[in-house]
């Protein structure tokens, strides 16, 4: 940043920094199945354990996550790791730190 004086007050200058407003956050459109998958994996440690809790194969645990980062990525909120999605999880309001 340069400072510049101002010539008639011999006093510098200082640029105004111009605050936005925050962005809304752009949500996907996840389904309820996505939702639910999503949720039981943020509170355990295993794909196994969801998959047997809600019926599914290790196979559709994995689409159904992988369909999850997708549309997170296609509104511009990358969540490539399971840290990522908790962040995801908890600025759309789908879970609190307290559910964890």
């Amino acid at each position: 940043m340069t400072i510049a004086l101002d010539p008639h007050h011999r006093r510098p200058h200082i640029p105004a920094v111009v605050h936005s407003a925050p962005r809304p956050l752009r949500r996907p459109q996840l389904s309820p199945r996505e939702i639910e998958v999503l949720l039981s994996w943020l509170r355990c440690d295993s794909k196994n354990t969801v998959a047997a809790e809600l019926y599914l194969s290790i196979g559709t645990v994995n689409t159904h996550l992988a369909r999850i980062r997708a549309k997170y990525s296609q509104v511009g909120r990358s969540a490539p790791t399971k840290a990522s999605l908790v962040a995801r999880a908890v600025q759309d309001g789908l879970i609190s730190l307290d559910e964890l």
